[in-house]
């Protein structure tokens, strides 16, 4: 590590005066991004602006039509909540999948939609589900928020405050781990609302989180798991490394999107 200035705001317009004096400002909400590229020398923000102290950026609520959770609120408080158990069962089941119970205690919402990592998995339940970044100057749904590689829409001085979530007919979300990090090899969330239908896949993409449109075609048919077989991911555009190629990626894809689909069907 080496030296920077720490500085613990106690409210969300602390923290945005803070990002718009600041030099070389960053946040820190869990910090398992930041930390460890900062410790790799890959990063070097100047300041560190702790968002942990922040308490009107934690808690659920839930309103009769959708879900709202504050961007403080850890993976754990999101997979044993009463509210999205009972109104969106595949959003805490997810996030009973990231990581092991230390990262889950410790890592938020809203660090993970910031950051916007190609392998992370809420950015999957906030395309599927059509859900709405809350910030602490504007809205903006998640179509349009998520730009590509750890790249999102968020401005200088914006900080993510809130994520709603549209409270879907039918969902589930099915994810190949990587053995050691759990990170998403392939993640595919699928949500029904009404007439609408979205599939979102993560951990596959060159440009991260997308929305695979003929999946959406085929389930509008019928929304079923027998209407995708037969239905590929062409490899074009997808993410290979060391853990899985292009090919095996495409084909997962197809593998994770039927298994949702069945899950989705089966809470019926």
């Amino acid at each position: 590590m080496y030296a920077f200035a720490y500085h613990r705001p106690t409210s969300v317009r602390q923290a945005a005066n803070l990002l718009g004096k600041l030099d070389e400002a960053k946040i820190v909400a869990g910090g398992h991004t930041l930390l460890p590229t900062m410790k790799q020398r890959l990063a070097a923000p100047a300041n560190l602006v702790d968002l942990n102290g922040v308490n009107e950026l934690r808690g659920i609520e839930r309103s009769g039509r959708s879900v709202t959770i504050g961007a403080m609120t850890t993976h754990a408080e999101v997979a044993e909540s009463a509210d999205v158990k009972a109104a969106i069962p595949a959003l805490a089941e997810l996030a009973e999948m990231i990581g092991d119970p230390a990262v889950r205690h410790r890592g938020t919402i809203g660090g993970s939609v910031a950051n916007n990592d190609p392998a992370a998995d809420y950015p999957a339940a906030c395309l599927a589900l059509g859900a709405t970044i809350v910030t602490n100057k504007r809205k903006i749904a998640a179509d349009e928020y998520f730009k590509g590689l750890f790249e999102t829409a968020l401005g200088d001085g914006e900080i993510v405050t809130k994520v709603s979530f549209p409270i879907p007919q039918k969902a589930a979300y099915m994810k190949f781990r990587n053995p050691a990090s759990r990170y998403a090899l392939v993640g595919v969330f699928v949500a029904k609302r009404a007439a609408e239908i979205r599939v979102a896949v993560t951990g596959a993409g060159q440009n991260g989180v997308f929305r695979w449109a003929a999946a959406e075609e085929a389930l509008k048919k019928r929304f079923a798991a027998k209407s995708l077989e037969g239905l590929a991911h062409p490899a074009e555009g997808l993410n290979g490394d060391i853990h899985a190629d292009v090919t095996y990626r495409a084909h997962l894809i197809g593998v994770m999107a039927r298994r949702a689909v069945a899950a989705a069907t089966d809470r019926e």
